[in-house]
């Protein structure tokens, strides 16, 4: 069922790799051209904007974009129990995971009377976007709010799109996980016009302010990824998240069907949605095909799935050993990597990139979806090779703090002089002389 590359025998570049390694086709400057009119559009009318395209891309106008407090209580009472237990679970869990990523202010003596602090400070307002198109995800409010909450951002608004359904809010589910978090603002709105309406901010319909923010977080399709790309600077992102990935690692000891069901945990998200296997053992990868024919079409999302795993961006690597296999994985960078193969542990120490590793037999993505404790807001697209996951430095900024006296001042002027002069820019030079009479 998958499409197979054998590298076994060869030793590819680092070059070769990332041409060979599949990837979904995914071209958000080809989105762009369909985005800018629509950013313009917020940027230059507001909400009006914003609800004419929410009638265009989500076949509903609601009468207001800010959802009133009162829906997200009564979301929450008439949530499933059982979902509100599991929502509660990874709540208590990522909270427990976050807490630790807080960082403090550290100060160094540099020289007698000379000091530089760098200073951690939470952005002032963030926009946390939660997707709602092929399916619904209050796991993502949690996974946005948390780490925000924690960084001590002091102003948050959940973002997510209206769905007819629900006469033009979102989802009950994403009402009721803002409201077990103790956010009290949500935004019906999605897509390119939602983080358009985030940067630029406007005035609802019955009057009252909508307020910018400073930082937008979230994954979604690929216009709001767009968007991000076009309004970075305006505002800050986390990163342009692209249709989903597994990559599994796997050699002789792994169980296909752990293997397989995870593949297809993956796949059901999304017709562009990767699930790579990376194997040592041909025999895996033979059995790993004969249980995916059952499992996919005894899965609700069949053709979903059977569209993902049999599409470009999915497929079996095999590899001749598990050295060879980490040059593979490092080299695709995977939004999710498991790890199943004899001395896991050892074996994912030794990972480079990843958005996040799970290791061994029992602990599959799906966890980290839900109830790890972990954040699942990760880097795509082979973005792992340079930036990390949604957390609490996400929403923080560093700041140098500089106090000299002047005498620690007086002790350096002649080197800050010297490079000043080194760079033919002599009013710096000028701006430390001045402090000491003209001379050093």
């Amino acid at each position: 069922m998958l499409n197979r590359t054998d590298l076994r025998g060869q030793v590819p570049t680092a070059a070769e790799l990332r041409a060979t390694l599949p990837r979904a086709e995914y071209d958000v400057d080809a989105a762009l051209h369909h985005v800018r009119p629509v950013v313009e559009a917020v940027r230059d009318r507001g909400v009006e904007a914003v609800l004419e395209y929410t009638e265009k891309f989500d076949k509903v106008r609601p009468g207001a974009v800010r959802v009133p407090r009162a829906k997200l209580t009564e979301a929450l009472a008439q949530l499933d129990p059982e979902v509100r237990a599991a929502l509660e679970e990874s709540i208590t869990r990522a909270r427990k995971v976050h807490a630790e990523q807080r960082r403090t202010d550290v100060t160094t003596t540099v020289v007698e009377g000379g000091t530089v602090t760098e200073k951690w400070v939470p952005v002032e307002r963030v926009g946390l976007y939660a997707p709602g198109g092929l399916a619904v995800y209050p796991s993502t409010v949690v996974m946005n709010v948390v780490p925000a909450q924690i960084a001590g951002v002091g102003s948050l608004v959940v973002c997510s799109p209206p769905q007819a359904a629900f006469d033009g809010l979102p989802h009950p589910a994403i009402l009721a996980a803002a409201e077990l978090l103790g956010v009290d603002e949500v935004w019906a709105a999605g897509g390119a016009q939602a983080v358009a309406l985030l940067a630029y901010g406007g005035t609802d319909t019955d009057g009252a302010e909508l307020a910018p923010v400073d930082i937008v977080t979230g994954p979604g399709n690929i216009y709001l990824t767009a968007a991000k790309r076009l309004l970075r600077g305006l505002i800050g992102i986390d990163s342009e998240a692209g249709p989903t990935e597994i990559a599994i690692l796997a050699d002789e000891t792994a169980d296909p069907v752990h293997v397989a069901a995870d593949l297809i945990s993956q796949a059901e998200h999304d017709p562009l949605a990767a699930s790579v296997l990376v194997t040592t053992s041909i025999e895996l990868a033979d059995a790993v095909d004969k249980v995916l024919v059952n499992r996919v079409a005894a899965t609700k999302h069949t053709e979903r799935v059977a569209e993902a795993l049999a599409g470009k961006q999915s497929g079996v690597i095999l590899v001749s050993t598990v050295d060879d296999g980490l040059r593979v994985v490092d080299a695709y960078a995977a939004e999710h990597l498991e790890i199943q193969t004899a001395d896991a542990r050892a074996v994912a120490a030794r990972v480079r990139n990843a958005g996040a590793i799970f290791v061994g037999a029992y602990a599959p993505v799906s966890l980290g979806d839900y109830c790890a404790g972990s954040n699942h807001v990760l880097p795509t697209g082979g973005f792992a090779r340079h930036s990390s996951g949604l957390s609490v430095q996400s929403f923080l900024k560093g700041i140098h703090v500089v106090d000299y006296s002047e005498d620690a001042l007086r002790e350096v002027a002649g080197r800050v002089v010297a490079l000043a002069n080194a760079e033919d820019l002599p009013a710096h030079g000028e701006a430390v002389v001045a402090r000491f009479g003209g001379s050093v």
